[in-house]
């Protein structure tokens, strides 16, 4: 990692527990010196009752000792007015707005109009969905308000369960964002989207490689014995290594014939390229687990794998799809033989088992 890193770095526990666990962890990460903001969640909106749903205002103070005892700036979820409200009296640095309150522009609303007149951080988790228009819109309602301190967070977007991904990185979404409103700060929350601590190094180096402005990390003393998501915090001293360890803004390897005024713009596109074709691998993966589950049907019930006028009649509603996307309709045509190819060929082996 360079000297000069200026990063937006946000590390701290998933859910503030207790006075001790706060400070000690908050001075541990203190001593990172990529990290400025210290998180943690008082008000913890859980999908189902009856789970570990926050320590609530009480943990105000926590954050309020920790602004004063050490360099780090505070941060923690809003959902409501009275939340916002709470975090004034306690003077908390910034706010962020979670993924399932920015599906509400009703909620968001209400944020931003309570956020009036303030100097505060304001920073967006995506929707929950993949709807960028949602995210956008979240982000306008406070930049109409007047709040001039405002960045996105990239947390990832629901994805089914059993895949590599707690949340789908969909990198493309926060791309596209980026390009429509290139002064907004985006940081990614590799946390969220893995749900696990396994691969959160490269994927914080992922999102390093494709321009991101920063990280949201969730860091616990103890992550085993954490409240919630246990499984995707990582220790201070991991914290420490996982910083040192990334890598960015290199000077890009110059491609033959490529001008140096395009060199960067080369670079973008092509990060943007990878995660694009990661996506549509996942997605073949889930087409062919769909394809062996047909194969079972099929053995049961004595039908022929190879069913030839379903198979164009597939291709020509592809063809005329591809066509309205602006796609060559042979490129599809050859592109899908090639993918029921292999899914006869997966099927015949089932079958024949």
């Amino acid at each position: 990692m360079k000297e000069n890193f200026s990063k937006i770095i946000i590390a701290g526990p998933c859910s503030a527990e207790s006075k001790d666990q706060m400070i000690s962890t908050a001075k541990n990460i203190e001593r990172i010196q990529e990290v400025s903001f210290f998180r943690a969640g008082l008000w913890k909106p859980r999908t189902r009752p009856n789970l570990f749903e926050g320590v609530g205002e009480k943990g105000l103070k926590w954050l309020q000792e920790i602004g004063q005892q050490t360099r780090l700036k505070t941060t923690t979820e809003v959902a409501k007015t009275i939340h916002v409200e709470k975090c004034l009296e306690y003077n908390i640095d910034a706010l962020w707005i979670g993924a399932r309150t920015t599906v509400s522009p009703f909620s968001v609303q209400e944020i931003a109009e309570s956020l009036k007149g303030t100097k505060k951080t304001v920073l967006v988790k995506n929707p929950v969905n993949e709807d960028l228009s949602l995210w956008m819109g979240a982000l306008e309602r406070l930049d109409k308000a007047g709040i001039k301190k405002i960045i996105a967070i990239h947390r990832g977007f629901t994805a089914p369960p059993g895949g590599a991904y707690r949340n789908n990185p969909l990198w493309h979404i926060p791309l596209e964002l980026k390009d429509r409103c290139p002064k907004l700060p985006i940081i990614c929350d590799p946390s969220h989207m893995l749900g696990k601590r396994e691969g959160l190094q490269k994927l914080s180096q992922e999102s390093m490689d494709l321009g991101f402005d920063g990280l949201m990390i969730e860091t616990h003393p103890c992550p085993q014995k954490a409240l919630s998501d246990s499984k995707q915090q990582i220790t201070p001293e991991d914290l420490k290594t996982l910083l040192h360890n990334l890598t960015y803004n290199s000077v890009p390897s110059r491609d033959q014939g490529i001008l140096p005024q395009h060199d960067t713009s080369l670079k973008a596109l092509r990060n943007l390229i990878e995660p694009l074709d990661q996506e549509l691998l996942e997605i073949l993966q889930k087409r062919m687990s769909v394809v062996k589950k047909i194969a079972h049907i099929k053995k049961a019930s004595k039908l022929d794998v190879f069913q030839r006028q379903r198979m164009e009649e597939l291709i020509k509603k592809l063809e005329v799809c591809a066509q309205k996307k602006g796609l060559d309709k042979k490129y599809i045509r050859n592109l899908y033989k090639i993918i029921h190819n292999e899914s006869v060929n997966r099927q015949t082996e089932i079958i024949n088992v």
